[in-house]
């Protein structure tokens, strides 16, 4: 055994097995281990933005970490925008980057990085194994490390002789560590703290699906409290049966105005909600002044322990009955396609239990609403601001799950980031709908320019934002990548072509134009 097969041994031990890849020379011989264990699924993604990006959306709705591989230092460069959005939504992922051998690194060959110090720019865990000896155990506390507090971002690092030198292995699976909890005098007060005027509780995490959501409604049924979640959040439970809450949004003002009058936030699961960016004269937190910020239970922090204490608190019972979207799906809408069309035809075609992976961003202020009434579904959504997040999320959500149908909602120039994904789509027949949105731009700057202040656009400005001349031609891009793919103007053509992509397997792209 070398200390790449006590690596791969100790993975499968441990129960992760899947792993996202994009190998080179260096980690020939992890990829060999590989080989020679059938029941771990190897997926490759032509860009490791790609592995980072499925790495995550795996996580979101497997609850359970998956690996990447990653090939020396400027790999690792390419993954790091999806990992940072990773670690913006509390998923779990583990990193295995493979380095020149150590007698190698004494000479400044082409592909020699700085790996550790990228890696620990992103990643709460990072190591480096000295020796092949070691790569076992160093493997076994990275997937702790991965596992721990909700979900970390670990990086083992090995050097290629520690792959390939005799090694033991593999190493016993570590017990999980243990996690932090309010005191009691904490859920008391914000028991207490709910029960008045004004309060609201801000949930995130896994606060927002499930038995917790559930149950963080109950809470703010029994006080009367307003249940809250913030703009960006990794998974939500949505549609018929979900429990009604108040999202807030994006804007600045908006979200100032949507918090008026409030006294008190309570958070469960989450940070404090805070502007996307600062802007002249206006605030960086969109609380009244006046607002008390009580952090009860941070992201790393037992959410469910803290949601259950919380509720046996406030004398929560059966009687305590949350209120929950019904139902009610719109009609098929004609004529030509708007943005407020496709939310309407997306709502009424939704298949229950499906997971909608949303970065349409400036479109998505459209086309959303109506699905808070449409059939039970997951919703997943950007949460690091990082764009090109939506097709490989997409692609780790549906290999996670292969039972439940994906709906990938995405504008065209974040779509360009990583379109590499429908490559893997196609390779690994997932069952997921993309629908691009052809802004023909970056909507979202066009939107920012004005919030700071600019009411002039000049020709340069306007050169940055659209992505015209040449136009995209996303059919042509997702035929070249495998994926059968379908261009609409009217809302008739959009209806017929998603129900015929989600009532047939495998991968299919629409290009979606919009009036």
């Amino acid at each position: 055994m070398n200390g790449a097969e006590s690596l791969v041994k100790t993975l499968l031990q441990n129960g992760i097995d899947t792993v996202f890849a994009n190998p080179g020379t260096s980690e020939m011989h992890f990829v060999a281990a590989l080989d020679t264990h059938p029941e771990m699924n190897c997926v490759l993604c032509l860009f490791e933005g790609g592995t980072s990006g499925a790495a995550d959306g795996y996580f979101r709705m497997k609850r359970d970490i998956a690996g990447t591989l990653l090939h020396l230092a400027p790999g690792f460069g390419n993954a790091f925008a999806n990992l940072h959005n990773a670690r913006k939504a509390g998923s779990g992922v583990l990193n295995v980057v493979g380095d020149h051998a150590t007698h190698h690194l004494r000479y400044e060959s082409p592909l020699k990085g700085d790996i550790i110090g990228i890696s620990q720019a992103v990643s709460h865990w990072t190591r480096l194994s000295p020796d092949a000896e070691s790569v076992a155990q160093d493997g076994a506390e990275a997937i702790r490390a991965a596992r721990a507090e909700n979900g970390r971002i670990a990086t083992l690092v090995l050097p290629a002789n520690t792959a390939w030198d005799p090694a033991t292995g593999p190493a016993k699976s570590l017990p999980p560590r243990a996690m932090a909890r309010p005191s009691n005098s904490e859920i008391e007060a914000a028991a207490a703290r709910l029960d008045t005027a004004n309060a609201a509780l801000l949930i995130g995490g896994t606060a927002l699906f499930g038995d917790q959501l559930e149950l963080a409604g109950r809470i703010a049924a029994k006080t009367g409290c307003r249940l809250i979640v913030d703009t960006l959040i990794p998974r939500i439970a949505k549609g018929a049966g979900a429990i009604k809450l108040d999202q807030l949004l994006y804007p600045v003002d908006p979200k100032i105005e949507q918090l008026l009058g409030t006294a008190s936030i309570t958070l469960v699961g989450c940070d404090r909600p805070v502007a996307f960016f600062a802007y002249p004269g206006k605030p960086s937190v969109p609380e009244p002044a006046d607002c008390t910020i009580a952090e009860l239970c941070n992201p790393t922090m037992d959410i469910g322990w803290t949601l259950q204490a919380l509720a046996d608190a406030t004398g929560v019972t059966q009687a305590a009955q949350p209120a929950t979207y019904t139902l009610a799906l719109p009609d098929l809408p004609t004529g030509a396609l708007t943005l407020e069309k496709v939310g309407q035809t997306l709502a009424n075609l939704i298949p229950e239990n499906a997971i909608v992976c949303n970065e349409s961003v400036t479109s998505g202020f459209k086309v959303m609403p109506p699905t808070a009434t449409a059939r039970p579904h997951d919703l997943l959504s950007g949460t690091g601001g990082a764009i090109g997040l939506c097709l490989p999320e997409a692609t780790g959500a549906a290999i996670a799950c292969p039972d439940r149908k994906v709906i990938a909602l995405t504008g065209d120039g974040s779509a360009m980031y990583t379109l590499q994904s429908l490559w893997t789509m196609a390779r690994e027949s997932l069952d997921i709908t993309v629908i691009v949105f052809a802004n023909r731009g970056y909507q979202i700057l066009r939107n920012e320019l004005t919030n700071v202040g600019v009411t002039e656009v000049g020709r340069n400005a306007q050169a940055m934002f659209d992505v015209e001349n040449p136009v995209l031609d996303w059919v042509s891009l997702a035929k070249g990548h495998g994926v059968p793919a379908t261009r609409t103007h009217g809302a008739e053509g959009f209806a017929r072509e998603l129900r015929a992509s989600l009532t047939s397997d495998g991968p299919a792209l629409i290009e979606v134009h919009c009036t």
